[in-house]
């Protein structure tokens, strides 16, 4: 469970449950602690997200637009856009230990190489190198890492 704080009246709180099939995300809109309205999506496997809840959240406001003044839209917006706090936490930790491959190495190969195992560590299957990364020079794996790391220390 997570609980997005919009404003001082306005919550959202966030829920996995397992399905017979898969997984759902829920997320309940409270208003001083009244629930306002609840939207759910469900997964077979895994979500497409920049941080656990975001789809939910984005299809919470979708259905709650009416309900909400301009001013609690932009803040829930602002919500959405911001993320989850302790998913971008995590991604942010990947991405500095990774980007310690700079200071840890000897030389622009052996550099790439630990940014590409912490990556690969960190994130899982989340992260994919093309299939020829074997065959690119140096500098062009380095370019590409840095941009991959750049995106997660943001």
């Amino acid at each position: 469970m997570e609980t997005f704080k919009i404003n001082k009246e306005l919550e959202v709180i966030c829920e996995w449950k397992k399905t017979r099939n898969g997984f759902k995300h829920t997320a309940s809109l409270m208003r001083n602690g009244r629930n306002i309205e609840e939207v759910k999506c469900n997964y077979l496997n895994r979500t497409w997200e920049r941080y656990t809840y975001e789809s939910v959240l984005q299809k919470l406001l979708g259905k709650t637009k009416q309900l909400l003044t301009p001013r609690e839209i932009a803040q829930f917006e602002a919500v959405i856009k911001k993320g989850s706090s302790a998913d971008m936490d995590s991604l942010r930790g990947i991405g500095i230990v990774a980007k310690l491959g700079e200071v840890f190495s000897r030389n622009q190969s052996e550099a790439n190489d630990w940014k590409m195992r912490m990556l690969k560590a960190g994130l899982g299957d989340g992260i994919l190198p093309p299939e020829d990364w074997d065959t690119l020079d140096e500098a062009t794996k380095q370019t590409r890492l840095d941009k991959a790391i750049s995106q997660l220390v943001k």
